[in-house]
């Protein structure tokens, strides 16, 4: 994997290149696997490993200090190492008809200066086929997720896929982008489009007879009923021309129940889709959107501890956040047990045949 890092370039001045670009970036994907969290972690892993990372990796200086390190993930241009993560990730992943591809934001809490400005707010896209984080784009500083999703989907191949996108992201520019990039689109609408959803609510409200799926399943100690609606019928949407390929739209009615309470917790929810399909493949899809939170944002958070970071110098943020989702997705290919990644990360940290395994197979 370390091979698509060799077109990075290294913005280190040549005399003070006292260890290599690719033993860093070695050295910090090994330590991020097995459980290290921030720089001085990475060192003190490096050093007690160093025996066995010198089996791969030069260290003609030996391991680098911790500052070291962060200085030069905050120098990395930042372009540079997304396009040497898509790189990999377009290798390792297969690219299947009607994947669905689920794109949402997430603040790093910690990355501000003085908790308060300069926060750094990724926005990725989680594809639920591979279970893979397959790329990731960095929000201006003034902007949001608007601005943001538009540059993302530049990045993807969208040919055959259903982007899933919650609110945020129904926008009729970022529709058409999809479109034209040969995907269809499946989007929350909620009151940042207060016409189109009074049209749809409007639509749901004069047709009792859509087409209908329920759902009834007991989880997480609730019991949960969930009715998918679909219209196939575009008229009721005022100004439908807007919405490039708009097809469908759909309501998503949930009632949730704690057992033994007579509380009963009613939502309804709405979406456009650019394609046609039954109401249980509309639900089944909307449900897969959001295991970008519990299988990616989920796991930064508690296995990684990403909001807990206070990576603030340059770029070491962004450029440390791909190193963490490298790691992530490596361990997601390991179907050999059924250990959470928590203890995968335990294991690689203990077992040197382990970490090897995972790191050096062909995915």
């Amino acid at each position: 994997m370390l091979s698509y890092f060799d077109s990075l370039i290294d913005p280190r001045v040549e005399r003070s290149k006292l260890h290599s670009l690719q033993d860093i970036i070695g050295i910090t994907i090994c330590a991020v696997l097995s459980g290290c969290n921030d720089w001085q972690a990475i060192e003190v892993y490096a050093k007690c490993r160093q025996s066995w990372l010198k089996t791969f990796l030069s260290l003609p200086n030996g391991i680098p200090s911790h500052d070291t390190i962060n200085r030069v993930f905050a120098i990395l241009d930042t372009a540079s190492v997304e396009h040497c993560f898509l790189d990999w990730i377009k290798h390792i992943t297969k690219i299947t008809d009607g994947r669905v591809v689920s794109i949402d934001g997430k603040r790093l809490c910690n990355s501000g200066v003085n908790g308060r400005k300069g926060f750094v707010h990724m926005v990725s896209a989680w594809c639920n086929a591979n279970s893979m984080v397959i790329a990731q784009s960095k929000t201006d500083e003034k902007s949001n997720e608007i601005t943001a999703i538009p540059q993302l989907l530049e990045l993807l191949i969208l040919k055959g896929a259903i982007v899933t996108i919650d609110a945020m992201g129904c926008q009729t520019n970022i529709a058409e982008k999809i479109i034209d990039g040969g995907g269809d689109y499946v989007l929350a609408v909620k009151d940042n489009q207060s016409h189109l959803l009074d049209d749809i609510q409007e639509a749901f409200e004069q047709t009792p007879q859509a087409s209908a799926y329920t759902s009834l399943e007991k989880a997480h100690g609730r019991i949960e009923k969930r009715t998918c609606r679909v219209i196939d019928d575009m008229d009721w949407i005022s100004k439908k021309g807007n919405w490039k390929k708009l097809q469908s739209i759909i309501c998503i009615e949930t009632e949730r129940t704690l057992p033994g309470k007579e509380e009963v917790h009613q939502e309804q929810r709405y979406y456009i889709a650019s394609l046609t399909t039954t109401p249980g493949h509309f639900n089944q899809i909307i449900r897969g959107h959001w295991n970008i939170e519990n299988k990616l944002h989920w796991s930064l958070d508690v296995t990684f501890k990403e909001d807990l970071s206070t990576k603030q110098a340059g770029n070491a943020a962004q450029n440390f956040s791909i190193i963490t989702k490298i790691a992530l997705n490596i361990l997601r290919t390991d179907t050999t047990n059924k250990h959470s990644i928590q203890n995968k990360r335990l294991k690689c940290a203990l077992d040197d045949n382990y970490l090897a395994k995972i790191l050096f197979k062909e995915i």
